[in-house]
């Protein structure tokens, strides 16, 4: 039987955020242990030991183990010997790592070797502010009161700090439709930057493996699940392949059909209509509706999707009635869905922009206020913030990103 326990991580010595980043890995990859949720980085001053020391970052993870207490804190000991871990006569020494057995489910016990929960738990916010992000209604089984109430009657200390930007997504794992290139890429790349990591689907292994493997020199996983979103089989499959390996906390929808360039240009409008029904419209609502499924069951996610900023208002010809058609269903939809929010570019520099005549390319400065066309990256970033905890209170919401664009 599984129990539910809390690590507490903190470095100040080397790499800091590389420390932290390598302990979750080795948590995350330990037999008989599962990482179900980590924290923001926290930066603090050190508390006790000797003066000048660096600052510390701090993080707090949640795992689920069949292993004792003892046996759990044998490995994070061993684990820290590892990392370079020096422990000396003097208290409060610099480390390159510090695992510390904060809570294990509701134990109370307290010997020559271990202590639970951790005596000073309560006392010291680099532990409660990364606890509290991830578990704020747990209770302390010895004082009990929430990990939120701890934090909140805690007197402000010169010691407190922040969430660390730039890797706030530690410890989440992503999917990303689309993503072996355009906007897809982007946002996979661009959720590895903050922490995550990443499945990248795809429907051609070479492409969706160079993406995993740019993904992996920001020092954390990826992997490649196949799958044609055309059917609705594929769609139940990628679910289930994208949870068999732990829970997933961000699916974003992004994977759309191209009816603009290639072949596809060329096809009569009824084909092109189909097309965009099961893969933008059909597969996103399917998707969405099975993974929100499972986020709701484990408690937590953010699905995006995504819009066009000029579904609503409408553009003419052909592409104009298929896009808005496809993308309004979509944004309608995001809208009646839990934990999801949609994301509506206006002009990107996808392929297609790329390759557009001067004809098209005066358009887009002429009804852009900004000018210029989008890139992937700017969709990218919304994205990032929309499903990170700075976003939490966000949904149903639909967000352009189209530099103020209107129609002229």
């Amino acid at each position: 039987m599984n129990s539910t326990a809390y690590i507490g991580l903190g470095s100040n010595l080397g790499d800091r955020r590389g420390n932290l980043d390598l302990a979750v890995h080795i948590l995350r990859n330990w037999p008989f242990i599962t990482a179900v949720r980590v924290s923001s980085f926290f930066e603090t001053e050190p508390v006790g030991g000797p003066a000048g020391q660096n600052p510390y970052v701090n993080a707090v993870a949640e795992i689920q183990t069949v292993l004792k207490p003892r046996e759990l804190l044998q490995i994070l000991l061993e684990k820290e010997k590892q990392l370079g871990r020096v422990r000396g006569s003097e208290r409060n020494l610099p480390r390159t790592l510090d695992l510390d057995l904060l809570l294990y489910d509701d134990l109370v016990q307290s010997d020559a070797e271990l202590t639970l929960p951790h005596p000073r738990l309560h006392e010291r916010w680099f532990v409660l502010a990364p606890l509290a992000e991830i578990a704020p209604e747990l209770i302390h089984p010895v004082l009990g009161r929430s990990m939120r109430d701890l934090l909140a009657g805690l007197e402000a200390s010169p010691a407190a700090g922040g969430p660390l930007p730039g890797r706030e997504l530690t410890g989440r794992r992503a999917l990303v439709t689309g993503a072996s290139s355009g906007i897809g890429k982007a946002m996979a790349l661009e959720l590895a930057v903050a922490g995550a990591d990443l499945i990248v689907h795809g429907r051609r292994q070479d492409a969706a493996q160079e993406v995993v493997r740019q993904i992996n020199a920001h020092h954390v996983q990826g992997r490649v699940l196949l799958a044609d979103l055309r059917s609705p089989k594929e769609c139940q499959y990628l679910v289930a392949a994208a949870w068999e390996h732990g829970p997933v906390h961000i699916w974003i929808n992004n994977a759309g059909a191209d009816t603009l360039t290639g072949e596809a240009a060329r096809w009569p409008f009824e084909r092109k209509l189909r097309e965009l029904l099961d893969v933008d419209v059909t597969a996103t609502l399917l998707l969405s509706r099975e993974a929100g499924r499972r986020m709701k069951e484990q408690g937590q996610g953010a699905i995006l999707n995504m819009g066009w900023d000029q579904a609503e208002s409408g553009m003419e010809g052909d592409s104009g009635q298929l896009f808005a058609a496809a993308k309004a269903a979509i944004m309608a939809f995001s809208k009646s869905l839990a934990l999801t929010n949609c994301l509506a570019p206006g002009w990107i520099r996808t392929a297609w922009g790329e390759k557009a005549s001067p004809a098209w390319q005066e358009r887009v400065r002429r009804e852009t206020p900004l000018a210029r066309w989008g890139t992937p990256e700017d969709v990218a970033r919304t994205a990032r913030w929309l499903v990170s905890p700075a976003a939490a209170f966000i949904t149903g919401q639909v967000i352009r990103i189209n530099g103020g664009a209107v129609r002229g």
